[in-house]
C-alpha cells in the first residue's frame, strides 16, 4: 500500500488554498498539522524530490523484518520505544526504501537523503526546505524514538539499519515550527502545532488524565487513553503501546487495523450497496446478525493480539443469510475488536468511564449503538466529529497564546441491551481462525 508523496502534498496544498480564497489569508493567523503517522517516504535534502512511493502505514511488506527484530530484541525495542516491532511503524519502512530504491543507501551515507513521516515531508514542502522536523507524538511512532530520554535512539536506528543522521529535529506538539513560504498563500503565515492524528484526537476531546478513552474510527480503528507523566508508571499491558501524547505526556493505544475499510470492502468488492451509509442502514434493517460472524482481520490483526498472519473470514451463513446480516456483523466485529482494546487497558491501568468517538464511521448511529451494546458503557460522539482537526487547532492557538473554545454539544448513546453471547462465540471464531492461519 503506497501513495505519490507529490500527491499527498499537493492535494493538501489545494485544500489549504481553498480555505484561503474562501476567508481570506488575512483571516488566518496561524497553520496546524495533523497527519498520518507512520506513512513513510525519503526525499532529496536539498531538491526535495521523493525517492519511492510513500509507504503507507497499513502496508505489510516489512513483515518478516519485524518478526526478526521482535525474536532478536523484542523486549529492548518495547522498553525503549514503547512499541512492539511490527510492520505498522516507520523506522522497518525507511530501512525497506534505502534497500530497495537504487542508490539510496549510498545517498543517505553521503547525507544527501532525509527521512520522516507526512508531517515532516509536508513541512519541508509548505516552507521551502527551511523547517525539517517532527513533533514527539509522529517521532514515538517510528520505533526509532527513545520514550524516556526523548531522543532519536542509537541502538533501535543501528537495530532498523537507518542512519539517525536522516532523521529530523523532534520539537514539542505546540510549537513555532516556522512559516509557511509567502508564494503559497500570498503570505507567510506561521506554523504552530504538528500532531500525529490519534494524538491529536484525543486532545481534541480534552482527555489528559486516565480515565476516560477516545476511538477514532476512519480505515482502522484507534484507542487512546491519557497514560499520565511517567513512563515507569505508564508500562503498557501486554498487547497495547505506548505513545506520546501531544501535551507533553503519554498515552496508552491499540490499534484495530480494519475499520472502515472492511465497509469498504464489503461496498466494493463484495458489492453489498454503493455507499457506506448504506451499509449502515443496511445493518440497522437487519436489527440481528442472526448467527453470522465476521473476523475483520483484512490486515492481519493489531493490539491487543499483534497477529499479522490473521486472516479473514465470514462464517455462520445458510441459505437464508442476507446482505443485512451480514452488513451488521460486519459493524459487531468492529465494535467487538474495539472492546479487546479497551478490556486490555483496563486490565492494568482501572476503568474507562465512556469511550468519545470520532471519525467518518461515527456518524453511523448504528455502529455507536452496537459500540455502546459491546461495552456496556455510553459512546459519546461531539457535535465537531473531525476531532483531529480540533485537536491540532486547540494545541496551535495555545501556542499562539489564546485558546480555541467552541460550542461541544454531544450525543450519548448508552446501552440498550448486550451482546454477550454474541461477543463470546466471535472471540471463539476468532481465535479458530488464529489457529487456521498459523497453520
Amino acid at each position: 500500500m503506497e501513495q505519490s508523496g507529490e500527491e499527498i502534498f499537493h492535494s493538501q496544498l489545494e485544500a489549504a488554498r481553498d480555505v484561503v480564497r474562501d476567508i481570506g489569508v488575512q483571516q488566518i493567523r496561524c497553520v496546524a498539522l495533523a497527519n498520518q503517522r507512520e506513512t513513510s517516504l525519503l526525499w532529496d535534502r536539498t531538491s526535495r524530490e521523493a525517492l519511492g512511493p510513500a509507504i503507507v502505514w497499513q502496508c505489510r511488506r516489512t513483515a518478516g523484518a519485524a518478526a526478526e527484530l521482535l525474536a532478536a530484541r523484542g523486549d529492548e525495542v518495547r522498553v525503549r520505544s514503547g512499541l512492539r516491532p511490527d510492520a505498522y511503524f516507520s523506522g522497518l519502512k525507511f530501512a525497506w526504501l534505502l534497500d530497495h530504491v537504487p542508490g539510496a543507501r549510498d545517498r543517505a551515507a553521503r547525507g544527501d537523503l532525509v527521512a520522516g513521516t507526512v508531517d515532516t515531508w509536508l513541512l519541508a514542502n509548505l516552507t521551502d526546505g527551511d523547517v525539517f522536523a517532527t513533533d514527539r507524538t509522529n517521532a514515538s511512532r517510528t520505533m526509532l524514538w527513545n520514550l524516556t530520554e526523548r531522543r532519536w535512539d542509537a541502538g533501535l536506528c543501528e537495530w532498523q539499519q537507518v542512519p539517525d543522521v536522516m532523521l529530523p529535529e523532534v520539537r514539542p506538539s505546540a510549537h513555532e515550527y516556522g512559516h509557511t513560504a509567502p508564494s503559497l498563500f500570498g503570505a507567510p503565515l506561521p506554523i504552530l502545532a504538528v500532531a500525529g492524528d490519534q494524538q491529536a484526537a484525543l486532545y481534541g476531546h480534552g482527555i489528559q488524565e486516565p480515565g476516560r478513552a477516545k476511538c477514532t474510527y476512519g480505515t482502522g480503528a484507534f484507542i487512546l487513553t491519557h497514560a499520565g507523566e511517567s513512563v515507569e508508571a505508564a508500562s503498557p499491558p501486554p498487547g497495547l503501546l505506548l505513545t506520546a501524547s501531544a501535551d507533553g505526556g503519554l498515552a496508552l493505544e491499540g490499534g484495530v487495523f480494519t475499520a472502515g475499510s472492511v465497509v469498504q470492502w464489503l461496498r466494493d468488492e463484495l458489492r453489498l450497496a454503493t455507499t457506506a451509509p448504506e451499509i449502515s442502514a443496511l445493518a440497522e434493517a437487519a436489527r440481528s446478525s442472526q448467527g453470522v460472524i465476521l473476523i475483520p482481520a483484512l490486515a492481519g490483526l493489531g493490539s491487543p493480539h499483534w497477529d499479522a498472519d490473521a486472516r479473514g473470514a465470514i462464517l455462520g451463513i445458510t441459505r437464508g443469510t442476507t446482505a443485512g446480516q451480514i452488513a451488521r456483523a460486519a459493524l459487531e466485529s468492529i465494535a467487538f475488536r474495539v472492546r479487546e482494546v479497551v478490556e486490555a487497558m483496563e486490565a492494568e491501568h482501572g476503568n474507562i468511564d465512556e469511550l468519545r468517538v470520532d471519525g467518518g464511521m461515527s456518524s453511523s448511529d448504528t455502529l455507536l449503538q452496537i459500540q455502546s451494546n459491546a461495552l456496556q458503557r455510553p459512546v459519546i460522539r461531539p457535535a465537531i466529529q473531525e476531532t483531529t482537526a480540533l485537536g491540532a487547532a486547540r494545541l496551535a492557538a495555545e501556542a499562539a497564546g489564546g485558546s480555541l473554545d467552541l460550542a461541544d454539544a454531544s450525543e450519548r448513546f448508552e446501552p440498550t441491551g448486550e451482546l454477550e453471547q454474541e461477543f463470546d462465540r466471535w472471540s471463539t471464531a476468532r481465535r479458530a481462525i488464529q489457529r487456521i492461519a498459523g497453520n
